[in-house]
């Protein structure tokens, strides 16, 4: 897997982006608590979040947050096609009167509690407590704009539109920065800087630009011209802005302290503070949480990695671009590749395929999945059982009472073939559709249909371009020619039925057919797709690159948005 640039995966917290209040619940009055819920979380798991904050629903005033939400306020920073589908990160936002910015971090593997509280600060924050966390570990790196928006409903203030926008830029040059030489080196360089131009009242580029080069050297990080010319647009962006010191001073000192060293490792037992008072329990075993109240949380919790990173030269093999295995520390390896969801956030898992090899599928993991895609992944192996292998009662258990298997192929062949389909398929539930982009030609509302029927082509051997034949290599046509062309035409045929139906729709080719009548001429011998019914939950209606799209037994396909021609 990949690690991907943090402004591709802004998105990746997408909970905590802009949301619409729950209709359920009504506006409160200025200082009541506020929590984000991610809208594709299943409902067991939103409970468990509230568990986690110790809050009930009815005690605090709650956002639910769709991905469309989040391509309305990420698309100005972010690429549409590199925006996931579904949105799963929590936030817990309570304003206060005194104290700074106060963050704690639970699931999130790339951004920190104090790069969360720094751009916070820049964006005219001056009081409050964050807890933002997920049930399992995803990148974070969108947190901060859905805490701005969770903050200005939890107060009643309406924050500087402008310095929200630099501050969103400030932890995508953070997060960026931090791929080089590490989270805590970045984020000292970012906010030493930050504190002394503020501070000091200074807007000169040439002085700006001393100050981070002097700043960059104290903290043994060496900078290349880019990286300088880029964080010296940012701090001249901040410098134009009416900053008070004093609004800011505790918040960047605490940073300050954690990311040097020198940050006070006994936490503070305020019984009224959210980032103190959480049940870590209800996450699991394997949570990861840091705080700016208590720098050793990262390390008890095994966060420790790339979040503890000192850097002294760019160019250092290993800790540099700390990309260690995700499962012990904080890296960026995966953050996009891994699961970006489907949501938009990453899933971090090394099961989930890659695209270079056709797995084993009864050896795979599949705990990265959802419940959802879980039980989608499910159902389509149990197809594949039926249709591949022959198995005739687990076909007619995905496919209807009345189907049958009309080829037949040998065992080798039909373990290949399930193979091969089902690590294509587990590839797009775990990597997302993100990285799709439209033709103008799809046959398919739904993306993943429109992927698969890509793969499946190539897959089955239907009509290749020479080009496609060399790019596949190996993958494509993995029957040959021990089986005849019209059988893998069929067996390609009845796939796409199967997933047609899994996701409640038809190919546009196949409703304007029906639409006009028209009766073929050739018999299709694969069978017809009732047995079961699905829906589709959320259409996207710009790209066609839809959220998850979940089928529910016994629902007709129901569309919530129009698709824009």
């Amino acid at each position: 897997m990949k690690k991907a640039k943090l402004l591709g995966t802004l998105l990746c917290a997408a909970c905590l982006v802009t949301g619409s209040i729950a209709p359920s619940v009504p506006v409160m009055a200025d200082g009541m608590n506020v929590v984000t819920l991610g809208a594709d979380l299943t409902q067991d798991q939103k409970n468990t979040m509230l568990k986690y904050f110790k809050v009930s629903a009815d005690s605090v005033q709650i956002i639910n947050v769709t991905n469309q939400d989040e391509r309305e306020h990420l698309s100005a920073y972010v690429p549409i096609e590199q925006i996931g589908t579904r949105t799963v990160s929590c936030a817990y936002v309570k304003p206060t009167t005194s104290g700074g910015i106060k963050v704690r971090t639970a699931n999130l593997n790339w951004v920190t509690c104090n790069m969360i509280a720094t751009s916070l600060s820049t964006s005219g924050v001056k009081n409050c407590e964050v807890v933002a966390a997920c049930p399992f570990q995803v990148s974070g790196t969108g947190a901060l704009t859905g805490i701005q928006m969770a903050y200005e409903s939890a107060s009643g203030e309406q924050l500087d539109s402008t310095k929200k926008q630099i501050a969103t830029e400030e932890m995508v040059v953070t997060g960026n920065l931090a791929e080089d030489i590490g989270q805590n080196s970045a984020t000292a360089v970012i906010n030493q800087a930050k504190t002394q131009i503020i501070a000091d009242g200074i807007q000169d580029a040439d002085q700006i630009y001393n100050i981070v080069v002097n700043i960059a050297d104290q903290n043994g990080v060496a900078l290349s011209d880019d990286q300088l010319q880029t964080i010296v647009s940012l701090l001249q962006e901040i410098a134009q802005q009416d900053y008070d010191y004093s609004d800011m001073e505790e918040t960047l000192e605490r940073v300050n302290d954690n990311v040097t060293g020198q940050g006070d490792t006994t936490s503070d037992d305020d019984p009224d503070s959210i980032v103190n008072n959480v049940d870590e329990s209800v996450l699991g075993d394997d949570v990861i949480a840091d705080s700016t109240e208590d720098p050793s949380l990262a390390e008890k919790t095994g966060d420790d990695g790339f979040a503890q990173d000192t850097n002294t030269d760019v160019s250092t093999d290993g800790t540099t671009d700390n990309s260690a295995d995700t499962s012990t520390d904080n890296s960026t390896d995966s953050s996009t590749d891994n699961g970006t969801d489907v949501n938009g956030d990453s899933v971090n898992s090394s099961d989930i395929p890659d695209g270079d090899e056709i797995l084993n599928i009864s050896e795979v993991n599949t705990d990265f999945l959802t419940d959802d895609t879980k039980a989608l992944f499910e159902k389509a192996k149990t197809f594949g059982k039926g249709e591949y292998e022959g198995d005739t009662e687990a076909l007619q258990e995905a496919m209807g009472s009345d189907a049958v298997c009309t080829v037949t192929l040998d065992s080798d062949q039909g373990e290949k073939l399930y193979n091969a389909v089902l690590t294509k398929y587990l590839e797009i539930l775990g990597n997302g559709t993100g990285s799709y982009v439209p033709t103008g030609n799809e046959e398919y509302l739904t993306t993943e249909l429109n992927m698969l029927q890509e793969d499946l082509k190539v897959i089955f051997g239907i009509d290749l371009t020479d080009d496609q034949k060399a790019e596949a290599g190996d993958k494509a046509d993995i029957l040959g020619d021990n089986v005849s062309s019209d059988d893998k035409n069929t067996l390609y045929k009845d796939t796409m039925k199967f997933f047609e139906q899994l996701y409640g729709e038809t190919s546009m080719e196949e409703t304007t057919e029906n639409t006009d009548a028209a009766v073929p001429d050739n018999t299709d011998t694969s069978y017809d797709t009732e047995g079961t019914d699905t829906s589709m939950d959320n259409t996207d209606d710009t790209t066609m690159d839809e959220s998850d799209m979940t089928p529910a037994e016994g629902d007709d396909m129901v569309y919530d948005e129009t698709i824009n021609e």
